[in-house]
């Protein structure tokens, strides 16, 4: 069976994440994206600021050691957010799932929070099967889409 593991993101993989962060199907689906996903240097800004960043947990997946994508936590507003970003030619493997349960062992913040878009039914389950309650629904501009779209938000018990 594969390996999923987490291990700290390195400047190596910059290009590689780059790259898994400009397909247009995964721009549609994760919704809330960079304003402009080829902005090579936004993006390594923004990495750079994470990566250094002490209230970010931002950890690279990978699947047997190769790079598959990124699960993060950190916080908004006093709340502690998670997310995650597969690969798209491994989507559907259970690894997005994996990363997460990785993610909940290693950050012990409690209650924590997602976001996904509501038509993002594959995004929801992952989240839901981690043990997130939906708690709500707000309306927002996603990038990835341009236009403003439904998102779910979701809340681990405390």
């Amino acid at each position: 069976m594969a390996e999923v593991a987490l291990r700290p993101v390195e400047e190596s993989d910059f290009n590689a994440l780059f790259e898994q962060m400009r397909d247009p199907e995964s721009l549609r689906m994760a919704a809330f994206v960079a304003e402009d996903p080829d902005d090579r240097a936004a993006f390594e800004a923004h990495l750079t600021r994470n990566l250094a960043s002490p209230g970010v947990f931002h950890r690279a997946v990978t699947l047997d050691g190769r790079l598959v994508g990124t699960v993060a936590a950190f916080v908004v507003d006093g709340d502690t957010e998670v997310t995650y970003w597969i690969d798209r030619p491994f989507w559907g493997r259970g690894i997005a799932s994996r990363a997460l349960a990785l993610l909940l062992e290693a950050v012990p913040a409690r209650p924590l929070f997602a976001r996904a878009a509501s038509d993002n039914a594959r995004s929801i389950a992952v989240l839901r099967r981690a043990g997130f309650e939906i708690i709500g629904t707000d309306v927002g501009f996603a990038n990835g889409r341009r236009a403003e779209i439904e998102e779910t938000i979701l809340r681990t018990p405390a």
